[in-house]
């Protein structure tokens, strides 16, 4: 059985405190994160999530796609995010990052983007607590899945054996492709508009989950 993080992006900002009730019957919150540089979008900043985090006891998955992580994980840990992920392209020095993470008490995670291959994801395996592999290109949401992201899946599956790493899928998660990713041996699904666009949010939930 899969977890679930609902996008935050795919929800309606201005009745933010009810669509995150809404989504309550998941595990995770996911916020994406994007500063205009390292995708071609802005979303939202530490304020935002700190202005949410007492409307949710959900574990919040923040999401970072944004050029140098490392002068900005501070304020988005200190802003409730419980895991902070980093993607392998930016120029930041990923062992930095995951340190610096770990240091205000929050489980660091690492992403990659579809052309990245899962060799950049080796050096850091046994420092890391969750593996984004992006099925979409990173910026916007509702993109289409991208169907080469089942191999990837398989082979980062191997590669995390044994180890206490979540492999969460992030791009095009829908009701038809969701348990073949499971299959694939993902363990958490980013899902946007397929749960934000579901007339009832938990039973959306509770589909992705397998339940």
């Amino acid at each position: 059985m899969v977890q679930v993080s609902p996008s935050l992006l795919a929800a309606d900002f201005s009745n933010l405190r009810e669509e995150i009730k809404s989504v309550n019957a998941a595990e995770f919150l996911h916020l994406d994160v994007m500063d205009g540089h390292f995708v071609p979008n802005l979303t939202i900043g530490p304020c935002v999530i700190s202005s949410i985090r007492s409307h949710s006891d959900l574990v919040f998955d923040t999401h970072l796609m944004i050029d140098n992580p490392l002068k900005y994980i501070e304020p988005f840990a200190k802003a409730g995010s419980d895991y902070i992920t980093v993607h392998a392209e930016q120029p930041d020095d990923i062992t930095e990052c995951i340190r610096l993470i770990e240091s205000f008490g929050k489980k660091p995670g690492l992403a990659i983007s579809p052309d990245t291959p899962v060799s950049a994801l080796i050096p850091y395996l046994d420092c890391i607590s969750m593996i984004t592999v992006m099925s979409v290109y990173p910026g916007f949401g509702g993109q289409k899945f991208i169907e080469s992201s089942y191999e990837k899946i398989k082979k980062i599956s191997t590669m995390i054996t044994g180890k206490n790493i979540l492999l969460s899928v992030d791009g095009g998660v829908d009701f038809q492709n969701v348990r073949k990713l499971e299959e694939a041996g993902v363990t958490m699904v980013v899902a946007g508009s397929t749960v934000f666009g579901h007339e009832n949010r938990e039973e959306a939930i509770r589909i992705l989950r397998g339940e």
